[in-house]
């Protein structure tokens, strides 16, 4: 039996690498690269979205365009309006019912996590949802599109942070316990600095599903509240930016840059809560 030689064996352990890198680009650099070429031409440059860069350059001056004709302003203030509360609420009601699941053993807390946690399965029935709200009077108001948020994205945070849980230590809980510390301050305290990094995941996932989410909008808020998607699909089959590429992928990039600047400020933490479970 002959064995590979060591060029051949080097020459194998670079084209996984290669070969994964390749693939990466192909996926995720192509449709980048159509986005920032086209948003950087003129109408007639980009009525044919492609792969080839523009002649002059006229990014800068689309996005002062839209921000000077989409009523950006005030469809961000809008996002925000409906994202931050739902994040912020998902977090803290998701992270104490994990704690609580986490550290209950009964089978009917077995029962409880598996009812929490179907919600990632289970889509939500959007008629329902609507009829329900209009009962309550919140239809087409920030409060109903939150507590929409919070009940759709609540499973997710059950599902990432309770396995987390499971992995600390009783004593350390224990310990603050002999030292007087109340439920409360055990949490505060001790839980919720080990679950940085994994809230930190869950935040930027949740953050993005919203901020990009048209479906549940249209139907709850569509036509009261001006969200950055919703404000989009409106001027564009208005006919503002109809034909006008360059100018719905600028909108494209702008509504991306907040997002972005999250992810970056974010992205060790929303690694570590990645492979957390996996190192411990």
């Amino acid at each position: 039996m002959t064995t590979a030689s060591p060029t051949l064996k080097r020459a194998r352990r670079l084209m996984q690498p290669t070969a994964a890198i390749l693939l990466t680009v192909l996926l995720l650099g192509v449709p980048f690269m159509i986005i920032i070429f086209t948003a950087g031409k003129d109408q007639g440059a980009a009525l044919n979205p492609d792969l080839s860069p523009p002649a002059t350059w006229q990014l800068w001056s689309n996005l002062a365009t839209v921000l000077d004709e989409g009523n950006m302003v005030q469809a961000l203030f809008g996002s925000l309006l409906v994202m931050v509360p739902s994040v912020l609420l998902v977090l803290v009601l998701g992270s104490l019912a994990s704690w609580i699941l986490a550290r209950r053993s009964s089978r009917s807390m077995a029962v409880l996590y598996a009812l929490a946690i179907s919600g990632i399965v289970l889509p939500p029935a959007v008629v329902t949802i609507v009829l329900l709200l209009r009962q309550l009077g919140l239809a087409g108001t920030a409060i109903g599109m939150i507590s929409v948020y919070t009940g759709m994205y609540l499973s997710t945070v059950i599902f990432f942070v309770t396995g987390f849980i499971r992995t600390i230590p009783m004593e350390l809980e224990e310990a603050a316990r002999m030292d007087g510390a109340g439920p409360f301050r055990v949490f505060w305290k001790v839980i919720v600095p080990l679950l940085t990094p994994t809230l930190a995941t869950a935040s930027i996932l949740i953050c993005l599903y919203i901020w990009n989410d048209v479906f549940y909008a249209l139907f709850v808020i569509g036509g009261r509240i001006d969200t950055l998607p919703l404000n989009l699909f409106d001027v564009a089959s208005a006919g503002l930016y109809l034909q006008r590429w360059h100018m719905i992928f600028s909108y494209i990039i702008l509504m991306s840059l907040p997002l972005l600047t999250v992810f970056v400020f974010l992205q060790r933490k929303i690694i570590s809560g990645i492979t957390s479970g996996a190192v411990k």
